[in-house]
């Protein structure tokens, strides 16, 4: 009978773990439906937006953004962006009967960008006015936020929320904002621009994330956030990242990988290595794990996967990338921001 050292019944208790870990992850999809002309019928269950107007220049598809949405609140001063900038995507039409078209159902912030005649004004028209001035400590897009989810989530449990005027401006309402997506990330919050989006990729899920190239592209990027991450995997991108994805166990797998070992013995003291054959979505991808075997005991000398991509800050950063397929799909050990373009025409 031949002895197999303990390190390789170690090994694959671990990658059982790592299995079973995965495979209690879901498949999160991810469309940018919300910039056509109409929303597709049979693009899988059907999202409820809401449309969230910051204090900066409204994107030119912000009526488009405005038909799919099913509630539209400005945050504080982005009332006088729709007051302002709204009419004039409309040349041919009166000023004043675009703003009576385009009223927000509610203005929330702590009221202290927002000019007087357009608060008048709106509330002249039935928009309901909620003043936090009290709370300090949160950002306007905070604010509606979180009265959106305390409003509509347990009716609309397929919610996502666009922001425009989310980007752009200054940096530190930048960053507030990006802050904002992370403070929710079991919500579906999407940062719109003219020119990109951005998104949060929560570490628990993995994503698929299908790419309309007529309204975004190609450039994109997948950037870490609040911390590494160690181990980031990619398709359907020009500069994938990574391969398989290694955790807290030595491998997480989804439900569709297949395993095999060979186990290669050197000296009775000397286990040299054990090859993993993975088989992950029709791509075949090998790791090798080298052991040294002292005694009765084990210690792991060298446990490197191949084809793994650490991304950091003062590091690695995946930008300027290129999507080159219709669909894109990331897993990763760490929350992701996902980035892509959006095109002017």
């Amino acid at each position: 009978m031949m002895f197999i050292p303990s390190p390789f019944f170690n090994l694959s208790n671990r990658i059982s773990r790592g299995v079973r870990k995965l495979a209690t992850m879901s498949l999160t999809s991810h469309s940018s439906t919300f910039l056509l002309p109409n929303l597709p019928t049979d693009d899988g269950p059907a999202l409820t937006y809401a449309l969230v107007i910051l204090n900066q220049s409204l994107p030119k598809f912000t009526p488009l953004l405005w038909k799919h949405a099913k509630v539209h609140i400005c945050a504080d001063g982005g009332a006088n962006r729709v007051f302002d900038e709204l009419p004039g995507m409309f040349p041919h039409e009166e000023p004043s009967e675009i703003r009576k078209r385009y009223k927000p159902y509610a203005i929330k912030g702590d009221m202290d960008s927002i000019r007087t005649d357009v608060l008048d004004y709106y509330r002249g028209l039935g928009t309901k006015i909620i003043d936090e001035s009290q709370d300090q400590d949160t950002t306007d897009l905070n604010k509606c936020v979180t009265y959106i989810r305390d409003s509509l989530n347990p009716e609309h449990p397929n919610l996502c929320i666009l922001v425009t005027g989310a980007l752009g401006g200054r940096f530190d309402h930048e960053m507030g904002n990006i802050n904002v997506i992370c403070c929710f990330p079991s919500m579906r919050i999407i940062l719109l621009s003219d020119d990109s989006l951005i998104q949060l990729l929560p570490s628990k899920h993995h994503h698929k994330i299908h790419i309309h190239s007529s309204v975004e592209g190609p450039h994109c990027g997948l950037i870490p956030i609040g911390m590494v991450a160690r181990r980031t995997s990619t398709t359907g991108l020009q500069w994938n990242l990574g391969g398989v994805l290694v955790g807290h166990s030595p491998l997480n797998l989804p439900k569709a990988a297949s395993l095999s070992m060979k186990i290669h013995l050197g000296s009775p003291k000397f286990l040299r290595s054990i090859y993993l054959q993975v088989t992950l979505w029709n791509c075949p991808l090998s790791l090798n794990y080298i052991y040294l075997i002292e005694e009765e005991s084990a210690s792991a000398i060298s446990q490197q996967p191949q084809n793994n991509t650490e991304m950091r800050f003062g590091g690695l950063v995946s930008t300027s990338n290129i999507v080159k397929e219709n669909i894109v799909t990331v897993q990763s050990d760490s929350d992701l921001l996902w980035t892509i373009s959006i095109k002017k025409d």
